[in-house]
């Protein structure tokens, strides 16, 4: 059953606004911090072929974010590139301020090349491992970096200081133009072209032609701890990341503590963060015996639909004791044991074993009472191909991906938020324009969703710009549960402007009778990036007390492109600290 196409949502023509910073009491007792980010292409050499790519300050990755909790961070965007472009700050909450989250058409107009805007980064509880991006076609790929949370002056770790933080970045590498890929697979509709190679900060590893001397390398001393601050930055690849020789203490998932555990390896979908302790036990300097001086870290890749063309390579990094006693000749390092890269249970058991850590200082508050309740199928789909046009897509139609078999479209005039907000401070005939605040709370058919003989006529959905209002202060309880529409595979969901709990998750299909009786109320994982499991489900829950319009979509960056997204816009409430943030001076314009 396909969804109807639906009018564009509150279409902006041309009405100019007012604009002003409102600062909230508590902002002036904020430590604040600024950067500056300059948007401009660099050349750099990966798998012995040149090419320029899009980066912040000619880095890539690039540069790191150091914040304590409850900063204010300011980062002045200058694009010097030759496209439009936006910078989101992946897993920061920004109450009250969507205007400085990022997604282009969602909460901003891109900025256009030989433009500025300056972006307030608002922390508020976040403390541990979270990362800014690109948030502009494909433009992540290249341009993305770590952001780092300490705790606030006068508190500690709920652990041990490290000796050292270091961040590690998982990613991708195309011999090719991102943006021509793109292109190429948005005007025939067929699939997007895999990476040539995996990479960890910025590096594929010596394992690939012309890339010894490049391969990152972790210098470590015997006795001492680090901590090892893991993002998964790729547009299309999970990992399975693993120290050889070494055990990984997991004491974080997207800057939220979890009651710690010890693994041999760790899972990130894209978009998830993990803040992991490595103590180095190895490699002596006293022992008189001849030690292993170099282990790799390695990061493979999990592929859980076989029908999708993926990148299998696993990336490397080496680990090396800079006191231990020098080898003689070049000694290959030893290599972690991985979970295979069809392994999906390995993904779903390494997920089940996270639980907040829910201590007086770090506390879990799970709201019991629901007031919203949403069922939303995930698909890839297909889109009838236009008769003057040839598609590569499957049947001879273009690819899309759907919620509830609504394909996400956004506006290219204009972003939501400014309409939105427009349209709150306007007549409805000065917005000019058709609200459209209906995405289902349910599919439009219930069927075997995970079935594998699902009926061709499922396969079809159509484009639609349909949002979903809350009010604000309720009680949101989505259970996202995965189809075999075109295949089953994993999904990793994000939601923008809200970190939730995810109560559980579970194989086939979600029985609201049962399935809710194993939840955990308790100390479930708080994250803002949830895998949802190749044909099954995952029940997150949220207080929408943060108002304004947040974009969720899935972090697989082809699926996102193809219209598995939709909008949350959350209503102001009644206090002065409860009502969204006007605009501040300067907003990109269309």
């Amino acid at each position: 059953m396909a969804a109807s196409r639906m009018p564009a949502l509150w279409l902006l023509l041309g009405a100019a606004l007012t604009f002003g910073v409102a600062v909230s009491p508590a902002e002036g007792s904020r430590s604040r911090r600024h950067y500056d980010f300059f948007i401009r292409k660099a050349d750099y050499t990966r798998l012995c072929h040149r090419k320029s790519i899009l980066t912040v300050n000619g880095q890539f990755p690039g540069p790191t974010i150091y914040a304590r909790r409850g900063d204010l961070v300011t980062v002045h965007v200058h694009n010097q590139g030759d496209k439009n472009v936006t910078v989101h700050w992946h897993g920061v909450d920004q109450p009250r301020n969507p205007w400085s989250d990022g997604p282009e058409f969602i909460t901003q107009c891109p900025i256009q090349p030989g433009a500025s805007f300056t972006y307030r980064i608002i922390l508020s509880w976040e403390e541990g491992t979270l990362w800014w991006h690109a948030h502009s076609d494909f433009d992540r790929a290249t341009v993305h970096g770590a952001i780092v949370i300490r705790p606030r002056r006068g508190t500690s770790y709920p652990f041990k200081k490290p000796h050292k933080e270091i961040p590690i970045i998982l990613g991708e590498w195309w011999k090719g133009d991102v943006q021509q890929l793109l292109a190429h697979a948005l005007r025939t509709g067929g699939e997007f072209q895999p990476s040539d190679a995996n990479t960890i900060n910025g590096q594929p590893g010596d394992m690939f032609p012309c890339s010894r001397g490049g391969t990152f390398t972790l210098p470590v001393e015997h006795g001492k701890t680090y901590m090892l601050r893991l993002i998964n930055a790729a547009l299309a690849n999970e990992f399975f990341f693993g120290v050889a020789g070494h055990r990984l203490t997991v004491v974080g998932t997207d800057a939220s503590y979890v009651k710690p555990f010890t693994t041999d390896h760790v899972f990130l979908a894209p978009g998830q963060t993990v803040t992991a302790l490595l103590r180095a036990h190895r490699a002596s300097p006293r022992s008189h015996l001849r030690s292993t001086r170099y282990y790799y870290m390695a990061a493979r890749p999990l592929s859980t639909n076989p029908l999708v063309v993926f990148d299998n390579a696993t990336a490397t990094a080496v680990l090396e004791y800079t006191d231990a006693t020098p080898q003689a000749g070049l000694a290959t390092p030893d290599f972690p044991t991985l979970p295979a890269t069809n392994d999906s249970a390995a993904a779903d058991a390494y997920a089940a074993r996270l639980r907040s850590l829910a201590s007086d200082a770090h506390p879990a508050r799970v709201p019991r009472r629901v007031d919203e309740r949403m069922l939303v199928t995930i698909a890839v789909n297909e889109i009838a191909c236009a008769p003057d046009e040839h598609c590569q897509g499957p049947n001879g139609n273009r690819l899309a991906a759907s919620f509830n078999n609504v394909s996400f479209e956004a506006p290219r005039h204009a972003d939501i938020l400014g309409a939105y907000y427009h349209h709150r401070h306007r007549s409805r005939s000065a917005a000019g324009g058709v609200r459209v605040e209906d995405f289902p709370n349910n599919p439009p058919l219930l069927f075997n969703f995970t079935a594998d003989d699902l009926p061709p006529e499922l396969e079809l959905t159509a484009r639609g710009t349909r949002v979903k209002v809350l009010e604000y202060g309720a009680v949101v309880e989505v259970v996202f549960q995965g189809t075999a529409i075109l295949g089953a595979e994993n999904h990793p969901i994000h939601l923008h402007g809200f970190s939730f709990y995810v109560l559980g998750t579970g194989p086939g299909n979600f029985d609201g009778d049962r399935d809710p009786a194993g939840y955990n109320l308790v100390d479930p994982p708080y994250q803002n990036t949830v895998a949802v499991p190749k044909g099954g489900w995952s029940a997150i829950r949220f207080r929408a007390k943060n108002p304004g319009v947040w974009f969720m979509h899935c972090h697989f960056e082809r699926h996102m492109v193809w219209g598995m997204d939709t909008v949350f816009i959350v209503k102001d409430g009644n206090g002065a600290e409860e009502k969204m943030m006007p605009p501040p001076p300067g907003m990109p314009r269309c």
